[in-house]
């Protein structure tokens, strides 16, 4: 029911729900409302959760690879709209409890029959709007970043470890990626959830960025993988006085996250060797939302070069079939 993002001839599992790379949306007209209270599942989901808990204790308790527990949120409501005279977009989120386990509950088993006879996938996500769909299966919102050195004008491309549980595990991802998290990103003050902030935990834990590079971040919009049911927030970091070399060097030092991602591609941050990137990878090595994402960093890019003209956009799509021109497809 969700259309789905196309680029470079290929229809991603991506719906955008919001933005187009044009404008980003202002920080201040992000509002998240969070309410203290655990996501309910229906009786038999409960069973799938803990059978789950279960499994997971008792792999524990063997000295086994395990999954640990951690509490993160899940999405209630999801609101776009426009202010009065300027008609800049406004996001509203509606957040509540949930942990990792919740987010497994409904991510394995997204094909499994229940009594019924429909599986969460059939019931929830094609039988209806997924944007509409209960929170319970909403435990997943990802903050994703796009970072460009500036000082030698690379975008970077990270490739997710196998060691990272879940679908998009050996696959191209955004350069930098972190799920909201209750202990990192619910301020001890009482002050909202603020996912420009993630953003930037995201970069450095992941990328070693600090605060004092400096970065211009930019919230671009928000997408939706439809296959996997998670929300996504689409970012474009630049960091003006950041170069391949200084951020590799940094990795070999130490990097809070450093075994989520296991290689790393800096290509020329301009449209047409982004979107050849894209085009020589296969399909099935990129996650669903990534290509969503650096296409709308290529035209903020873009749109920031012409001073803000609009049509710069088409500078990223004259781009795009060029590429696609050179390689037949």
């Amino acid at each position: 029911m969700r259309d789905r993002f196309t680029v470079v001839g290929r229809t991603t599992n991506c719906h955008l729900f919001e933005g187009d790379g044009v404008q980003a949306v202002d920080e201040d007209n992000v509002h998240i409302k969070y309410t203290p209270e655990r996501v309910q599942f229906p009786e038999e989901i409960a069973g799938w959760r803990r059978a789950i808990e279960a499994e997971e204790e008792r792999k524990e308790a063997a000295g086994l690879p395990h999954r640990w527990n951690n509490a993160r949120f899940a999405v209630e409501r999801v609101v776009v709209t426009r202010t009065h005279l300027a008609e800049v977009p406004v996001i509203s989120l509606a957040l509540r409890d949930a942990d990792y386990f919740d987010f497994l509950t409904t991510s394995l088993n997204l094909d499994r029959r229940q009594k019924n006879g429909l599986t969460l996938r059939e019931q929830y996500l094609e039988g209806s709007d997924p944007v509409d769909a209960p929170s319970w299966m909403n435990c997943s919102f990802g903050v994703n970043v796009a970072l460009e050195t500036g000082k030698d004008g690379k975008m970077l491309f990270s490739r997710r470890s196998a060691q990272v549980a879940g679908p998009n595990s050996a696959r191209w991802n955004s350069s930098a990626n972190e799920g909201l998290a209750r202990q990192h990103d619910l301020p001890a003050d009482g002050s909202p959830v603020s996912l420009h902030a993630v953003a930037r935990r995201a970069l450095l834990e992941e990328l070693a960025v600090y605060d004092g590079d400096a970065t211009d971040i930019e919230l671009l919009g928000l997408g939706l993988d439809v296959v996997n049911h998670q929300w996504a927030a689409f970012f474009r970091a630049v960091a003006p006085e950041l170069d391949e070399q200084t951020l590799r060097l940094r990795w070999t030092r130490g990097v809070t996250d450093k075994w989520e991602h296991d290689r790393f591609e800096f290509v020329d941050a301009d449209p047409e060797p982004v979107l050849g990137f894209i085009a020589d990878e296969p399909e099935e090595r990129w996650t669903p939302c990534a290509p969503t994402l650096f296409y709308l960093a290529l035209v903020r890019g873009a749109v920031r070069r012409a001073n803000g003209d609009p049509a710069a956009r088409f500078l990223v799509e004259q781009a795009e079939q060029k590429v696609m021109r050179d390689r037949g497809l």
